[in-house]
């Protein structure tokens, strides 16, 4: 998200990261399209995106403006097993067609697309039957940075998002399903201004720096060894919450050796 500002903001963060760096300043988006899909394996080149869910959601008022949920029709689904979608209902006589054409005016009028793994759902637009996506994305599991006293993990679950909020989790892997989760999640939080502007600021790749003992901080804060960089605890950051980390950070280069 925000490539751009991130790249300019690369360009600012020196080894180590100092506090005296001023973050960008952004403001909350008032319309979401919060975007859920099911695909019939993870390879955009090689699978096929079969179900879409989308919910229009304003942010001043925490209510659903639209929602939407339709098939795509696939000639095999092997992650059936997963999202439970026979490829034979996908080809029922229904009007898909028309519902890639409302997506769009649903996309068009949001100031930002949501998803949960934002990164796995985003490469599906632009490819094959969907349309691309023009507005920025936030990730709700990657981008948002959730309060302590919920005791999630740094990557939670769609699931545990939700019980952490007491919204009763009644159904997985169906794209609305977890489209009506987030959404809940949303009206439940008076501080979503703050969350979303804080979540859409320019982040970068950022290495941590302990020691093998000091491994539980960075662990602990969200960092992945050998994901995406060989050897290294990384995670995107921005500059406001590496200040935030007990222990020092330094931005990585974009050509730097990626883990195999």
């Amino acid at each position: 998200m925000a490539d751009e500002a991130s790249s300019a903001q690369l360009n600012l963060l020196s080894t180590p990261v100092e506090p005296s760096i001023v973050t960008t300043k952004t403001s909350a988006p008032e319309t979401l399209l919060i975007l859920d899909t099911e695909t019939s394996g993870l390879d955009p080149q090689e699978h096929q995106c079969l179900e879409v869910g989308a919910i229009l959601f304003s942010v001043p008022e925490r209510e659903v403006l639209v929602q939407q949920s339709f098939l795509l029709p696939v000639e095999s689904n092997a992650a059936e097993a997963i999202n439970h979608i026979p490829a034979s209902a996908t080809r029922r006589h229904q009007p898909w067609k028309e519902g890639l054409r409302y997506l769009q005016a649903l996309m068009d009028a949001a100031d930002l697309l949501v998803a949960h793994h934002a990164a796995f759902d985003r490469q599906w637009f632009g490819q094959g039957r969907l349309p691309e996506a023009r507005a920025p994305w936030l990730c709700t599991m990657e981008d948002i940075r959730w309060p302590a006293e919920l005791q999630l993990r740094s990557r939670p679950s769609v699931r545990d998002l939700a019980l952490a909020h007491g919204v009763p989790v009644w159904a997985m892997h169906r794209a609305l399903a977890d489209c009506v989760y987030i959404a809940e999640v949303f009206r439940r939080r008076e501080d979503l201004e703050q969350l979303l502007e804080w979540g859409m600021e320019p982040r970068v790749l950022m290495r941590a720096q302990v020691s093998y003992d000091e491994r539980h901080l960075a662990r602990s804060a969200g960092f992945r060894w050998n994901d995406p960089v060989q050897g290294a605890w990384t995670r995107r950051l921005s500059a406001r919450e590496a200040q935030d980390l007990e222990f020092p950070v330094i931005a990585l280069d974009r050509d730097e050796p990626l883990a195999s």
